[in-house]
């Protein structure tokens, strides 16, 4: 009896989950701003503006490059991959706070996505971005960043 109330169960969520629609599509895909043809403010800015990313810093860095933390339930995704930050800097712009080192550029912006190094430039490649994809944490963490080193 415990099994088939198992398998009554298994099918009862099994049925609901076939008339979800999948997770990304709730997301918001960053792929096409991360072409590297804009600058922080156009790419910050609407973030946001839609409320997709805190808008107060979770960490700013010496050289004023921001990482912002997508607000729960946001879904951010950047070529496939789950956005764990935002990153940006523009010079002279009231949306960065300025680290106590020397600004990386006038401009730069990107973002920290769950996943590993290899499989994120193949993604970010295919798309033709300009993007420089560096390892954060290996086999977890990348990020893909837009005008600067």
């Amino acid at each position: 009896m415990k099994i088939s109330a198992i398998h009554a169960w298994a099918a009862v969520l099994i049925g609901i989950a076939a008339g979800l629609p999948p997770v990304s599509s709730y997301g918001y895909a960053l792929d096409s701003q991360l072409d590297c043809r804009s600058n922080a403010h156009a790419f910050i800015a609407p973030l946001l503006k839609d409320r997709y990313i805190d808008p107060s810093p979770m960490r700013v860095e010496a050289n004023s490059v921001n990482a912002f933390r997508p607000v729960h339930g946001s879904n951010l995704t950047a070529f496939g991959f789950r956005v764990y930050a935002v990153l940006g800097y523009e010079h002279d712009d009231a949306l960065f706070k300025h680290g106590d080192g020397h600004p990386v550029t006038d401009s730069a912006y990107g973002v920290v996505v769950i996943g590993p190094t290899e499989s994120v430039e193949a993604h970010a490649h295919q798309t033709g971005s300009g993007a420089v994809i560096h390892q954060v944490v290996p086999l977890l963490l990348t990020a893909i960043f837009c005008g600067g080193s």
